[in-house]
């Protein structure tokens, strides 16, 4: 039987190279496209001798990059984005030619190709100022920062693509997602990695806030699963639809930083003894955020494997092995 290529775009970032590996795993054809703007070199290097894995360096701002990269592929994850709320303002323009420009560019050539569906990760920041808990997907706010706008747009431009050209589109709305491979370096790193690289280094955290904003924090092999499903479902009424990826659990800052604490003093004691420092709210935060994931439960069959707890064990070793 002949091999299904799947494209990630973006496939040498964080959630995109545990979608390669898992894909690879499972005897797909893989294609990564990634321009290591925010990407790594050494999250793909392992799968460059599988014979059914090929890395495109280039940018999907460039139409004729995205259209040589669906070539013969018969599936689009669409990971590549330029990610956080802080880097949207302090410069929207590029947030928006990346993760606007650069996806209607990928549902062009993806359209142009002929491919047979197109899976995008979405954002829970979508829901924006929205007092409703827990999320459900057809209930939105206004958005609270450019990256929240750029994410809403992919939504519409996709549902766009579906009606009016016959697309097969499904987006995964993630919810703060972490787990191994998320880079703990950078200005605009997430608040897991982060934390832990302090922890691990004995140097205080801070936490923006009182600490007791919540998240649904969700780790990155339940996102894994959720774009399996995506690709793979033969359910039509579960195609051209949005759903939170999430676990469905709220979880507040000062509880997180609990458990980062409790995990790695397992290994390090006298992390016990790091204090937190606490700062000012970040512009264009949301308060809380907490997904219900019936819908995905129902229309897809997801059924998160890993608690927020779970998860977290799993990432701490992970850093710790690969931090020191």
């Amino acid at each position: 039987m002949q091999t299904v290529k799947v494209l990630v775009t973006g496939g040498a970032g964080f959630i995109g190279s545990n979608l390669c590996e898992t894909l690879l795993g499972k005897g797909f054809g893989v294609v990564c496209l990634d321009n290591f703007s925010t990407g790594h070199r050494y999250n793909v290097e392992q799968f460059l001798l599988n014979p059914n894995f090929t890395l495109i360096e280039g940018d999907i701002r460039d139409l004729e990059t995205c259209s040589n990269a669906v070539a013969g592929v018969d599936y689009v994850l669409h990971e590549a984005a330029l990610g956080s709320v802080p880097r949207s303002i302090k410069d929207p323009i590029t947030s928006n030619d990346v993760n606007v420009g650069g996806f209607l560019n990928m549902l062009v050539a993806a359209r142009d190709a002929g491919v047979k569906r197109f899976v995008y990760a979405a954002s829970s920041s979508t829901y924006g100022d929205s007092k409703s808990l827990p999320k459900v997907e057809e209930v939105i706010g206004r958005p609270l920062s450019p990256y929240a706008i750029t994410k809403y747009v992919n939504e519409l431009y996709a549902d766009v693509f579906s009606r009016t050209y016959g697309m097969e589109c499904i987006g995964l709305r993630y919810f703060n997602v972490f787990g191994r491979r998320q880079d703990p370096n950078g200005a605009y790193a997430a608040v897991i990695p982060l934390f832990v690289k302090k922890f691990i280094n004995h140097e205080s955290p801070v936490i923006n806030g009182d600490g007791e904003y919540s998240r649904d924090f969700t780790y990155v092999d339940n996102v894994v699963q959720m774009n399996l499903l995506a690709i793979t479902t033969d359910n039509k009424e579960a195609v051209n639809q949005v759903y939170n990826t999430a676990f469905g659990e709220r979880t507040t800052l000062n509880q997180l930083v609990g458990y980062i604490k409790e995990f790695l003093s397992e290994f390090d004691p006298q992390i016990a003894k790091v204090e937190v420092l606490h700062g000012p709210n970040r512009a264009g935060d949301i308060p809380h955020s907490l997904a219900n994931v019936d819908k995905a439960r129902n229309l897809l069959g997801y059924a998160p494997g890993f608690s927020m707890r779970d998860g977290l064990r799993e990432a701490v070793e992970w850093y710790w092995n690969n931090l020191k």
